[in-house]
């Protein structure tokens, strides 16, 4: 039985024109009059169309996984064909730069976008995804000679890109990468080593495959200082831009993984390959962080397409699987029993989906925000400002949201009970699919000590306060409402949001002063920061749409089904999930000793 997809476009409407105001953010963008209100609505709407019709057809189907043969990989049946209608559509290009054949828009119609994508197929939406990084990489650091060369080609979707970072012997750790990059007299580069677990770095959807490689130039710095960025395309550019003679570049293999099986990940051999410098010498790890910050927030949307599609798929049938009784009397009389969805306790795991997959899509469309200046503000200060502000943002979102998507989809599971253990139904795939969220683009620990460390402390909570300020202007006014029975309950939602917003403000500085007599304070306390920041983040959110949605009410605007169910969730949330809070913040102040003490002979 497939899973069926519908694609939240009324929910991405919400946040863009309602919650957000994005039209107001767009004004601060170059061309950002391109995107009119109804520009977004007819984008979003086909790309939910094209999600429905032509990708989720194929997400179980796509399981049976790439074929590697010979150093040549298949992709799964449909994907080829899907591939082109996209390119075809023009889907690739959206927010490409109009100099190379882009068409201009925000990235953040970009971002919901890959979102719809990746929940409808979730292998199939990282061919191309992982070409908006390398495009990402060339915009912000290439030669206009290099841009010239590549980036049209990209852009159209005509040839796809990835990026080479990892090696057997290290993962995060990069300084001890052993690939080599020998500088030769023409002003290229003969690139040596072996890179592993790279998502698409061979397939059969393009015509040429631009990698994004790290390498150390001899005599260089040691450790991540020594590293360096790298152009390798699989086959080489002919002189009138065409496919030339085959590069050194060769798949040794794909990796037999637990999930995305539809995407091949790809064991790459560099054999005296040719390669071009992008940026200046060994400041390959600077350059890479543009890409990073694109695929960071394109995986926390990831994990929102985890939550929803598991939502979807467990939802439609709560309401349809008979299993006893409700406890507080007999819902379905003509049935031999009532649909589960009446259990209070199947009711609290639809509803965390639901609030995961809700909340985090707000989570990400308030941080695409920050990606629309970063790419296209009007002065470089804006610019600057917003980098920043979406380099806070980034590792709550990847970290936070991958763990919800991926605790979401086993809640899915879970109200399938035995079926959801099988096959058949599509509700183990996105476990074992989502889990890879977790991990790629740097671990949930790696993200959570790139917030604590670098993000809070070492930017001396400038961030912080930056963002904690949003939080508490935003509650400032529902002071004058607290006797108005109307908004009674925004009322209490802003109170509490000002207490963990204090309480995340003392935490870290806490966390702070117990770093300074030893760094390992901070490591210890680092995932529950991650995640007290997360559902703070989420609250953040959820008070938003709440708010939102009882103005319009009070109005008589929009859909009241639609608006009630915002308002009925955001309770939920509050109530139910929020309180988790509580144990992160003393997880948070629990002694060193807890973690540190036992002798690593005793492991």
């Amino acid at each position: 039985m497939a899973i069926s997809y519908s694609a939240p476009v009324k929910d991405l409407m919400f946040l863009f024109d309602d919650v957000m105001a994005m039209q107001e953010n767009f004004e601060h963008l170059n061309d950002g009059e391109l995107a009119t209100p109804d520009v977004v609505s007819a984008i979003l709407s086909e790309a939910g169309k094209f999600c429905e019709n032509e990708l989720a057809p194929l997400y179980q189907s796509g399981d049976e996984g790439c074929i590697w043969d010979a150093g040549v990989v298949t992709t799964p049946t449909g994907f080829k064909e899907a591939y082109r209608k996209f390119v075809d559509a023009g889907w690739t290009s959206l927010s490409g730069d109009p100099a190379y054949g882009g068409q201009g828009l925000p990235s953040s119609i970009m971002i919901a976008v890959n979102e719809m994508l990746a929940t409808s197929n979730w292998a199939w939406s990282m061919y191309p995804g992982l070409s908006e990084g390398a495009v990402a990489t060339l915009e912000a650091h290439g030669t206009e000679a290099q841009k010239d060369q590549f980036l049209g080609k990209l852009i159209s979707g005509d040839w796809s890109g990835t990026m080479c970072l990892t090696e057997s012997h290290c993962g995060t750790d990069l300084g001890q990468m052993k690939t080599r990059a020998e500088p030769m007299d023409d002003g290229s580069y003969r690139i040596n080593g072996t890179k592993i677990y790279i998502s698409a770095g061979e397939h059969d959807l393009t015509d040429n495959i631009v990698h994004i490689v790290l390498a150390k130039i001899p005599d260089g710095p040691s450790g991540t200082k020594g590293i360096s960025l790298f152009i390798i395309p699989k086959y080489l550019v002919a002189a009138d831009g065409s496919v030339g003679e085959r590069n050194g570049v060769q798949c040794g293999s794909i990796e037999k993984k637990m999930g995305i099986h539809g995407n091949a990940t790809c064991v790459l051999h560099f054999e005296d390959a040719t390669g071009f410098l992008i940026g200046r010498p060994h400041d390959g790890m600077q350059s890479m962080f543009t890409y990073m910050n694109v695929a960071r927030i394109g995986t926390a949307a990831q994990g929102v397409a985890a939550a929803e599609l598991s939502y979807q798929g467990a939802s439609t049938y709560a309401k349809e699987r008979l299993a006893m009784r409700s406890l507080s009397g007999v819902k379905n009389p003509d049935g031999p029993a009532d649909p589960i969805i009446v259990h209070p306790d199947v009711r609290r795991m639809l509803l965390t989906q639901r609030a995961v997959a809700e909340g985090g899509r707000a989570m990400v469309v308030y941080a695409s925000r920050f990606a629309d200046i970063y790419r296209s503000g009007k002065t470089e200060k804006a610019r600057t400002d917003a980098e920043a502000r979406l380099g806070f943002c980034t590792p709550i979102l990847k970290g936070f949201l991958t763990e919800m998507g991926f605790y979401s989809a086993n809640l899915g599971v879970q109200v399938f009970g035995g079926h959801g253990y099988v096959r058949e139904w599509g509700m183990e795939q996105i476990v074992r699919d989502s889990k890879i969220s977790t991990l790629y683009e740097g671990t949930t620990g790696i993200q959570a000590i790139d917030l604590i460390g670098r993000k809070v402390l070492m930017d001396k909570f400038f961030q912080l306060k930056l963002f904690s300020s949003d939080i508490m202007q935003f509650a400032a006014q529902f002071l004058p409402w607290k006797r108005d029975p109307q908004f009674s309950v925004m009322w209490k939602k802003a109170a509490k949001l000002v207490l963990l917003t204090m309480k995340w403000r003392y935490l870290a500085m806490r966390v702070g002063a117990r770093s300074k007599r030893n760094r390992d304070n901070a490591g210890a306390a680092s995932v529950d920061f991650l995640m007290f920041s997360g559902y703070l983040y989420m609250a953040f959110m959820w008070a938003k749409m709440s708010l939102e949605a009882h103005k319009q009410l009070a109005e008589g605007r929009g859909d009241a089904e639609f608006l009630k169910a915002k308002i009925h969730t955001a309770d939920f949330f509050f109530a139910k999930m929020l309180p988790a809070t509580d144990a992160l913040g003393k997880q948070i102040l629990a002694p060193l000793d807890s973690v540190m003490q036992m002798p690593e002979s005793s492991f």
